[in-house]
């Protein structure tokens, strides 16, 4: 990772991607599980994009951010942003971390098969960070339940199959935004 400042653009790309994703959590785009009440949604596409455009500090920048909005204005409070942030971690760090020693993520990740294993790994350790995370810390502050009585209401399958979809949503609206729809072309050329 380059130690240089951004530049006014990247400042602004990332407020504006922040932005996105907040706006996203408030209006809630996306699918409720109305057995569970787990979401699918788009929040952390925008994390994703901020990734392959400008790299892992650029991810991580529009993730706080965006992280500190949704814990200031969602109904979801700090627990939503906290989840939302503690389960994509993995995958946009994961991602970053995978292109360190290459080009570019914007370079690299052009190429769908070069998203394969970093995503299947970024599956797994997001499945085994989110699971505990959930039985121990999310659901008992969010239902009141115990942890033991949340593992018999929601499995851990569940729970992971909930976590696999959203980190293959994540990426791949992120890929189709940046790649197909040339998100780049906006972009100012170095």
């Amino acid at each position: 990772m380059k130690n240089r400042r951004l530049t006014t653009k990247e400042i602004a790309l990332a407020a504006g991607l922040s932005a996105i994703s907040a706006v996203l959590q408030i209006i809630h785009v996306g699918y409720m599980s109305p057995q569970f009440g787990m979401w699918i949604d788009i929040v952390a596409v925008t994390w994703i994009i901020g990734l392959f455009l400008f790299g892992l500090r650029m991810s991580f920048i529009v993730s706080l951010i965006g992280a500190i909005i949704i814990t200031l204005f969602a109904p979801e409070t700090w627990l939503g942003a906290s989840m939302k942030w503690l389960a994509s971690f993995p995958v946009w760090f994961l991602l970053g971390i995978w292109v360190i020693k290459k080009e570019s993520a914007y370079q690299y990740y052009k190429s769908l098969k070069h998203l394969i294993l970093p995503v299947l790994c970024a599956m797994a350790i997001r499945c085994i960070i989110i699971i505990p995370v959930n039985y121990y810390y999310a659901i008992p502050i969010w239902t009141g339940l115990t942890a033991a009585k949340a593992m018999v209401i929601i499995p851990w399958y569940i729970i992971a199959l909930f976590n696999i979809v959203q980190t293959i949503v994540d990426v791949a609206f992120a890929w189709i935004i940046v790649y197909k729809f040339r998100l780049d072309r906006f972009l100012p050329k170095e």
